[in-house]
């Protein structure tokens, strides 16, 4: 399988330099199927991709709770490759202030107990890019970014981010502290950043970090049948997933499989390459727990695809079906 160097990017302005592909973590332990059931393995693949030159790894305290921060943490410290890694967690899911319960919290109470935690756990004194995971309507985003901006002067961070936030709560808090990046759904079949929120981001020079890349592992074409997920696979309960609408969405697949037989490469690279031409300030993270993906993922960077190769992906009719169950959450 062909691999390339790969080049880094910054992100934002404040000196946070990453691989322009990186890897989410979170299917090694939440959520998907086979979560939590091979850390010896989730480590291998830590360390195979910093071998590899994937140094952006993103985690979260949600995932597990606390089990993938704390995988990521003694896998790096054992193999004392801390330095290696830029390492972006997130918080604001769980209330720390109520005593590690489910829930949203963007308190500057809860983010100083969150980032001890998260530090702790990940066994570091600093975490490059610290993210709210999902925004807390009951608290002004300017007291939470000026929290944030504490933990920057003070080194326990590098630099903030914001998931799933809407552009105007991004330019609220950017007024505060820049704001280094923001991590929303985007691909081939999520194009919903295209209108607003990308533009909005390079007018302010902020970085961007795509999750879910490959459509939750769909547009790799892996996926035909939620009969072959777990029971507890999150995918299960995904409206994208569900009935009529997988049927439908396997269009969008049948495009990414001819483009690839015409590029002589796999359908998750060409949905990377894709997404890598929209930008050179966007650096995605596909998640995976198995090493010979992140080489597969790798590939992607050494892709060209032709104007009308990249036309066909671009018309591709959107996915039916919301990105989640339960929408409130996003965008705001």
């Amino acid at each position: 399988m062909t691999t390339t160097a790969l080049d880094t990017i910054e992100l934002g302005s404040g000196g946070i330099h990453v691989s322009r592909i990186g890897l989410g973590l979170m299917g090694i332990s939440a959520f998907y199927s086979g979560a939590g059931e091979d850390d010896a393995g989730g480590a291998a693949t830590i360390l195979g991709a910093l071998d590899r030159g994937v140094t952006f790894l993103d985690t979260a305290e949600i995932y597990g709770p606390y089990a993938n921060e704390e995988l990521l943490g003694r896998t790096l410290a054992a193999a004392g490759r801390r330095d290696e890694a830029v390492i972006a967690t997130k918080f604001g899911t769980i209330r720390q202030t109520d005593g590690d319960v489910p829930g949203l919290d963007g308190s500057p109470a809860n983010v100083r107990l969150s980032v001890e935690g998260s530090l702790r756990r990940l066994q570091t004194d600093r975490i490059d890019l610290y993210y709210q995971h999902r925004m807390d309507p009951g608290v002004p985003v300017e007291d939470t970014a000026g929290a944030l901006a504490e933990l920057i002067a003070e080194g326990k961070i590098r630099g903030y981010g914001l998931s799933e936030a809407a552009v105007s709560t991004i330019r609220r808090a950017h007024a505060v502290h820049p704001v280094t990046a923001v991590q929303t759904e985007y691909s081939l079949w999520s194009r919903d950043p295209e209108a607003e929120l990308l533009p909005a981001l390079r007018e302010l020079g902020i970085g961007f970090v795509p999750y879910s890349p490959l459509g939750r592992g769909f547009l790799t074409g892996a996926i035909r049948s939620v009969d072959s997920l777990a029971e507890s696979d999150f995918r299960r309960a995904n409206p994208r997933f569900a009935g009529e609408a997988l049927d439908v969405n396997l269009a969008i697949v049948a495009v990414i499989e001819r483009i690839a037989a015409e590029a002589d490469a796999t359908p998750a690279q060409v949905a990377l390459a894709w997404l890598l031409a929209q930008g050179d300030d966007i650096a995605p993270i596909p998640g995976t727990r198995r090493i010979e993906r992140v080489e597969e993922n790798i590939g992607a960077a050494s892709v060209a695809l032709t104007a009308d190769q990249l036309a066909a992906l671009d018309a591709i009719v959107p996915a039916v079906g919301d990105r989640y169950a339960d929408m409130t959450p996003l965008n705001r």
